[in-house]
């Protein structure tokens, strides 16, 4: 009993010193993230790019690349059921998706512009449309506390912007608020540049990522000036979707690797650090993501069964929305 008893007290002596000499117990570290299927999305040749959740209802968008369905997934729900079936409003993809604070979903169609609806009803409230003579690729949105919205366009590499007054007039041109393409690395022949797109909670600042270069450019929002973020860690090749925490956690969707990378930004959004990395086949091409309570959305395209990423690598399987726990 007393050898035990010394054991004991031996073991308890080196844990308080630990305790001591550090600060702290060691933390544990993170659990392995776990990829799993939220929900499924009817029909054959979905090719999902999009998704946008609304945090009044936990209902969840999906948009189909591949027709511009856009799909919606109640709470619960193991299927997605369809919202606005393809060719709603004329619509050929559908993009980036935004359900702003007041619970209107926007839609970005990367060959005309960009489309806002009625969650409750599905009707269209406004509608606003790119130059058809000048080439464009309408890509992802987000829109800001103030309700003006910041669309990106990947061949142009240009920032358009729909104010809320223009909201309430319904219609008109897509403009350009901000123009990249002095600022961003000359892109290869055919390759696109800007794509995901977010904006920190005070509406101070937009960060877009250029997805040819790796690089996250910084926008201020009151002064108009164009900067580049500083990353420390690893860069944002491949990058698609991006989604900014309050807590200046920013998420990214690396979609030909199958990746999910995490940075920490600095308080202003000028500098960042890699903290965590997941790469996973199962992700199937991942286009973006959603960061809801307790888990991650991330949007399974499978563009390489499309061909849009090279020769087409076979068939695709069940198309579905993955669920990353711990991410």
């Amino acid at each position: 009993m007393r050898m035990r008893s010394h054991g004991l007290v031996t073991a308890a002596a080196v844990a308080l010193a630990a305790v001591l000499t550090t600060g702290a117990a060691p933390a544990p570290a993170p659990a392995a993230p776990a990829v799993g299927t939220a929900f499924t999305l009817p029909g054959s040749k979905v090719y999902p790019e999009g998704i946008a959740s609304d945090p009044r209802t936990g209902t969840v968008y999906v948009g189909s690349y591949a027709d511009g369905t856009v799909y919606r997934a109640r709470p619960g729900a193991r299927t997605a059921e369809v919202f606005l079936p393809s060719g709603t409003d004329g619509r050929r993809t559908a993009n980036g998706l935004h359900v702003d604070a007041r619970g209107r979903l926007w839609v970005t169609d990367s060959t005309a512009g960009v489309s806002v609806y009625d969650t409750r009803t599905g009707a269209r409230l406004a509608r606003f449309d790119t130059d058809a003579a000048v080439p464009h690729f309408v890509n992802d949105l987000v829109v800001t506390p103030d309700g003006t919205a910041y669309l990106t366009d990947s061949v142009r590499a240009v920032i358009y912007r729909v104010t809320p007054g223009q909201l309430r007039a319904g219609s008109g041109p897509l403009t350009v608020a901000y123009d990249l393409s002095g600022h961003v690395t000359p892109p290869p022949p055919g390759k696109l540049t800007l794509n995901g797109i977010t904006a920190d909670r005070d509406g101070r600042y937009l960060l877009t990522v250029d997805m040819t270069a790796g690089e996250l450019h910084r926008v201020d929002l009151r002064t108009g000036a164009l900067s580049r973020v500083a990353l420390t860690g690893g860069d944002l090749k491949a990058a698609d979707g991006l989604q900014l925490s309050p807590s200046g956690t920013l998420r990214a969707a690396h979609n030909v690797t199958n990746t999910l990378t995490r940075w920490q930004l600095t308080e202003d959004g000028t500098r960042a650090r890699l903290t965590r990395t997941l790469t996973d086949p199962s992700l199937q091409i991942p286009t973006t993501l959603a960061h809801v309570p307790g888990r991650t959305l991330v949007v399974r395209s499978q563009f390489d069964k499309m061909g849009l990423l090279g020769p087409t690598t076979g068939t695709p399987t069940t198309f579905s929305v993955a669920s990353v726990q711990g991410w």
